[in-house]
């Protein structure tokens, strides 16, 4: 997993000791330094009605904070959102830029900003980052899918004022390591004494920080108990239960993924209850022809329902998309999967959201009248028209050929795969 050395560098006041250095660590996939820059993508690339965004990304820097400030106090539009991509770095930077962010209201959301200029290098080559450097707006795609703000951009992530972790993306944290160097041959047990005193100064300023930051301390006390070496992707109810991200239904775009058989999929996590539990869910739109796709729904089953129930996807009132049946169960999911004809699509793509409902049956399969309905809610569409747009340009013609031999074209558990992967050790 991705670590991060949180450093605090101090001048150790004892015989011998001349510096305090940091020690460097391997980040493949990260500039070694924090860059900002404008994006611009396609139409409701990062929400609707949204195309540019402010993206920061790599290792955050000694002097990282004075550049952030900087770029965002010459950009016109206080109200773009920043999306977060970075292993950590320097605490006390992330601590600087995140009362910036404060004090400019910022919404910050986690995401990988990739520029298709850089197609030949691998986004952090010299001739990339100079790409990005460059003034103005660089043309550029988004994803949250894998997305990572881990150790100390956490902590830079949590001075926006809205902020928000998609279902597939990581917010991840873990304990700092206090990095010194020692010249002569100090007694161990001065050496150690200095080391407590400056962890227990590097508690005591982070629970001032997230106190400013309206974090709860349970966050602090977790941190404690994660290794250094280690790290703790938060989970969703932590991030509701910590004041992070408190929506109720966190959720991602559509977005096209390009498995072998390409597909548009949205992901939500549904708070049951006091936001103690989540409840995944995803769609997937598949292209089987011009004139037909399948749409599929898979969730989590929920062990503590009474009785079955059937779910209903809705564009509007009364035009009925898809399922309404039992769903097939996989394990721990259940699955629904039904054809939809182009013009079912089009409905779809007409409207700016869906309509989820949920109807309790009985042991026939019918409606129950003896218990009430269970609650409905809407998701949006955003990404939906450029995803199946995306798909039919690969699609087969429509022929008079035998359909597919199985209903379920993909594997049935979500798609969701957002843990960071393994880094070496420091």
């Amino acid at each position: 997993m991705f670590s991060r050395l949180l450093f605090f560098v101090a001048l150790v006041l004892i015989p011998g000791v001349l510096r305090a250095e940091e020690a460097p660590v391997e980040k493949a996939g990260f500039a070694k330094k924090l860059t900002i820059y404008l994006a611009k993508g396609p139409a409701n690339a990062c929400g609707a009605g949204c195309d540019r965004w402010i993206a920061i990304e790599g290792e955050i820097d000694r002097d990282a904070a004075a550049r952030v400030r900087s770029f965002l106090l010459a950009v016109k539009d206080p109200q773009l959102p920043i999306y977060l991509h970075s292993p950590g770095g320097n605490v006390e930077q992330s601590y600087a830029i995140a009362r910036f962010l404060r004090a400019r209201k910022a919404t910050a959301r986690v995401g990988r900003t990739s520029v298709p200029a850089c197609s030949t290098g691998t986004q952090i080559d010299a001739a990339c980052l100079k790409i990005k450097a460059a003034k103005g707006e660089v043309e550029a795609e988004l994803a949250t899918r894998n997305a990572m703000c881990v150790s100390a951009c956490a902590y830079l992530f949590l001075g926006a004022t809205d902020r928000e972790v998609a279902p597939d993306s990581v917010l991840a944290v873990h304990n700092s390591r206090l990095m010194f160097v020692v010249h002569g041959h100090p007694p161990p047990q001065v050496v150690a004494d200095f080391r407590r005193r400056e962890m227990v100064s590097a508690d005591r300023d982070r629970n001032v920080f997230l106190a400013a930051m309206g974090i709860s301390r349970e966050l602090s006390d977790l941190i404690r108990t994660v290794k250094f070496e280690n790290l703790h992707v938060l989970t969703r109810p932590e991030l509701y239960r910590f004041g992070i991200d408190t929506r109720p239904l966190p959720d991602t775009l559509w977005a096209v993924e390009k498995e072998t058989r390409p597909y548009v999929r949205k992901i939500v996590q549904q708070k049951k209850g006091d936001g103690s539990s989540f409840r995944m869910m995803e769609w997937r739109l598949f292209c089987e022809n011009k004139d037909r796709g399948r749409l599929m729904f898979v969730r989590e089953f929920d062990e503590g329902a009474a009785g079955r129930s059937t779910v209903v996807m809705m564009a509007g009132l009364t035009k009925a998309i898809a399922f309404g049946r039992l769903p097939a169960r996989f394990g721990k999911y259940e699955v629904w999967s039904d054809p939809v004809t182009a013009d079912i699509v089009k409905a779809m793509t007409a409207v700016p959201q869906l309509q989820i409902g949920e109807s309790a049956l009985s042991s026939d399969g019918k409606p129950d009248a003896t218990r009430p309905g269970v609650a409905t809610f809407d998701i949006d569409t955003t990404g939906l028209r450029q995803g199946w747009t995306q798909l039919l340009a690969s699609c087969p013609a429509a022929t008079a050929g035998p359909k597919p031999a199985s209903p379920w074209p993909a594997a049935a558990s979500p798609s969701v795969n957002a843990a960071p992967p393994a880094s070496p050790s420091p």
